[in-house]
């Protein structure tokens, strides 16, 4: 299907292809038993980031910002940095860096979601996300999710970051059980009188001008339950389910003891975790130390995807994405969707020549002053 063939409240057509190989087939089969258990689905809100189109092509967009960011102006701010920090290390001429310095301007200033920089437009795009909830609660990573063959719990080793090289492309064949969740998830919108009236009306008119739906990979956070009927999030989106591992041993071992003042925050940050000082033994509250120990090298030697902590439940969260699409690309921001922050310049000065100036505003405030001082010795 041509882009232009695209129209609204028109929805592609989903082209559907076998397996490629046995690994796709054991997926599939993974994915067909995880739909069966799941009796319902949680939507969490919305998620933004950035993608952006090459000049050419119809409908494929890459993701340059992870979509993963609370509000839409995360997205813009990062993008904004990505932008200044090309402009500074990579444009070739002083033409390039004026046009990416440019672009730099208008994000400081503006609440901007679409806009084009040599050539590529760039978008924040909105994604939805969601996961499902099964009689033993929130789905938990599957069989089949990617994992380590060798697990790396150094806390310095660089893990897969999400949608890291993620094409977006609304028309590439996909499995049975992938169409059928778009096809199911198409209609997707909030109801319910917990959601203000202008979250509703916006949710139900994105069904109808972005009709086709996207799935995006899976990822992992942990979720946190005592044992009432919610969960609550415990932590950010990662690429692996190993990676929400090392977050949460990180946390039973690093954080948790220096915050609740079992291990003193000046101790040494390499050094001493609660494992170090368990070891001893020396330490009055080795002994208690040792209970996060314990918990900790659950996630370790058993590759957990859930422990239970003083009382409350640490589980793994299988969650999925999913951006709404329409016949000029992946939905941005919605008119309801709320930003924590406004538009603000977030690097030093950089001239056309690369340059960095980090005190260019003195220089402008100075420049000010005394432009106000001649004046008033002029009017004196």
């Amino acid at each position: 299907m041509e882009h232009r063939d695209v129209k609204p409240e028109r929805m592609r057509r989903i082209v559907v292809r076998f397996p490629e190989d046995p690994v796709e087939s054991v997926a599939e089969a993974d994915a067909l038993d995880a739909a069966v258990g799941i009796e319902t689905l949680l939507v969490r809100g919305p998620l933004f980031g950035v993608a952006a189109q090459d000049a050419g092509e119809a409908s494929r967009w890459r993701v340059v910002v992870a979509v993963d960011a609370g509000c839409a102006q995360q997205a813009r701010d990062s993008l904004q940095s990505q932008l200044w920090f090309r402009a500074k290390d990579d444009a070739q001429d002083r033409a390039e860096r004026r046009a990416l310095l440019a672009a730099v301007a208008r994000l400081e200033t503006e609440r901007v979601d679409d806009l084009t920089v040599l050539g590529t437009r760039y978008r924040v795009v909105r994604a939805e996300e969601y996961t499902g909830m099964g009689r033993d609660g929130i789905e938990q990573p599957r069989p089949t999710d990617p994992e380590p063959a060798a697990p790396n719990w150094d806390r310095g080793a660089r893990e897969p970051k999400v949608d890291d090289g993620l094409v977006l492309d609304p028309d590439a064949p996909i499995t049975p059980t992938q169409a059928a969740e778009r096809l199911a998830l198409s209609g997707l919108a909030y109801a319910g009188s917990r959601y203000p009236q202008n979250v509703r009306a916006d949710s139900e008119r994105a069904v109808r001008t972005h009709p086709d739906v996207l799935l995006l990979p899976a990822v992992f956070r942990v979720v946190e339950g005592d044992g009432g009927p919610g969960w609550k999030i415990g932590s950010g989106l990662h690429a692996t389910a190993h990676d929400v591992r090392k977050t949460m041993d990180f946390g039973l071992v690093w954080l948790e003891p220096r915050q609740h003042g079992l291990i003193a925050w000046n101790a040494d940050a390499k050094t001493v975790d609660a494992r170090s000082v368990a070891a001893a033994g020396a330490d009055p509250a080795a002994a208690e130390l040792a209970e996060y120990v314990r918990v900790a090298d659950r996630l370790r030697a058993e590759r957990a995807n859930q422990v239970e902590f003083q009382g409350t439940v640490r589980r793994i969260c299988r969650a999925r994405r999913l951006v709404r699409w329409g016949p000029d690309g992946p939905e941005g921001p919605r008119p309801s969707d709320v930003d924590t922050h406004g538009p603000e310049k977030m690097h030093p000065f950089l001239d056309e020549d690369g340059v960095v100036h980090f005190d260019h505003e003195d220089d402008e405030d100075d420049g000010d002053a005394k432009d106000a001082k001649d004046a008033e010795g002029a009017d004196s």
